[in-house]
C-alpha cells in the first residue's frame, strides 16, 4: 500500500510539474524588442495611406503588425482569425497608435487566440484617449510652438530655430520607433501609471502655447495706424492712446478678428491670406493702417 501510495504521489507530482512547464512555455514572450521596432517602422510607413471610411487605419494595424502576429500565431486559422480581428474599425493618432498596437500584442504573446475579444476592448477603450492627446501636444502645440519660434528667429536672419524644428522631428521620428515595444513591454500598466498625469500635462502644454502665440502675437504682427487727432495744441496719435488702454491693441485684435474667420464655414487658410493682403493694400491706401 505504501508502495502504491508513493507511485500516485511521485505521478501526481511529476503531472504538476508537467503543467508547470507547458503553462511557463505558453507564457514565455516569442516576440522580441527587434520584431516591435519593425513592427512600429512598417506601421510608421503605411500609417495612415490606406486611411477608408469603414475601418479607418485597419489596413495600416494589419500591415504593421501582421509579421508578428505571424510569429505569434504558427496555425493557420488561428492567424487568420487574429489579422481579421485586427481589421475591425480602429481610429487613433498615428504617431500614438505603436503603444496600443504594443499592448495589443502583448495580450496575445501572452494569451492566444482566447484573447481576441480582450484585445479589441483594449483598442477601443484606448485609440479615443490617445487620439485627444496626439491631436492637442503633437499636431498642434508642437508645431505652434516650434513654428512661431523659428519664424521669429527666421526674421532676424537667424536659421537656429528651423534647424532646432528639424532635429526634435528627427528625434521624435526615432522615439516612435520605440513606442511599440514600450506598449509591448509595459501593456496596459504604462496607461494606468499616467492616466492621472495625462489631462495636467495637456492642460500645461495647452497653456505654454497659448502663453508663446500670445507673446509672439504682440511682438512679431506689427499692425499699427498713423491716424491721429488734434484738439487745440494737443495732438494725440490714435495707436499711442490704444496701447495705453491695451499694450499692442490693433495687433491683438487683427489676430482675433483672424481666428474668428477661420472657424467660418468655407473659410481657408490660402483664402485668408488673400483678404489679409488685399485689406492690408487698401488700408495702406487710405492711410488707415500702417
Amino acid at each position: 500500500m505504501r508502495k502504491q501510495r508513493k507511485i500516485l504521489h511521485l505521478q501526481e507530482v511529476w503531472k504538476m510539474n508537467n503543467e508547470i512547464e507547458m503553462n511557463t512555455m505558453e507564457k514565455e514572450p516569442v516576440l522580441t524588442k527587434k520584431d516591435c521596432v519593425k513592427g512600429a517602422i512598417r506601421w510608421s510607413l503605411m500609417a495612415v495611406n490606406t486611411f477608408n471610411y469603414d475601418t479607418q487605419l485597419a489596413p495600416a494595424v494589419v500591415f504593421g503588425i501582421g509579421p508578428l502576429l505571424r510569429k505569434i500565431y504558427k496555425d493557420d486559422d488561428d492567424y487568420v482569425e487574429a489579422l481579421n480581428n485586427h481589421f475591425k474599425y480602429f481610429n487613433t493618432h498615428p504617431w500614438l497608435a505603436n503603444i496600443v498596437l504594443g499592448a495589443t500584442l502583448a495580450l496575445e504573446d501572452k494569451e492566444g487566440i482566447s484573447s481576441l475579444d480582450a484585445v479589441q476592448n483594449i483598442k477601443v477603450s484606448l485609440m479615443g484617449p490617445l487620439a485627444g492627446i496626439g491631436d492637442t501636444l503633437i499636431w498642434t502645440l508642437l508645431p505652434t510652438i516650434l513654428g512661431s519660434i523659428a519664424g521669429y528667429m527666421a526674421l532676424d536672419g537667424n536659421p537656429i530655430g528651423v534647424i532646432l524644428w528639424l532635429i526634435i522631428n528627427l528625434l521624435l521620428l526615432v522615439f516612435r520607433t520605440q513606442l511599440m515595444w514600450i506598449g509591448y513591454r509595459e501593456g496596459t500598466k504604462l496607461i494606468t501609471k499616467v492616466g492621472s498625469r495625462i489631462s495636467r500635462i495637456t492642460d500645461a502644454a495647452s497653456v505654454l502655447g497659448l502663453t508663446v502665440v500670445g507673446a509672439l502675437s504682440a511682438t512679431v504682427v506689427t499692425a499699427t495706424t498713423p491716424l491721429a487727432f488734434q484738439m487745440g495744441e494737443i495732438n494725440m496719435a490714435v495707436a499711442d492712446l490704444l496701447d495705453k488702454i491695451l499694450p499692442c491693441m490693433i495687433s491683438v485684435v487683427t489676430i482675433s478678428i483672424m481666428y474668428k474667420l477661420l472657424g467660418m464655414k468655407g473659410m481657408k487658410i490660402t483664402r485668408l491670406i488673400l483678404l489679409v493682403i488685399i485689406f492690408s493694400m487698401v488700408c495702406s491706401a487710405l492711410g488707415i493702417l500702417a
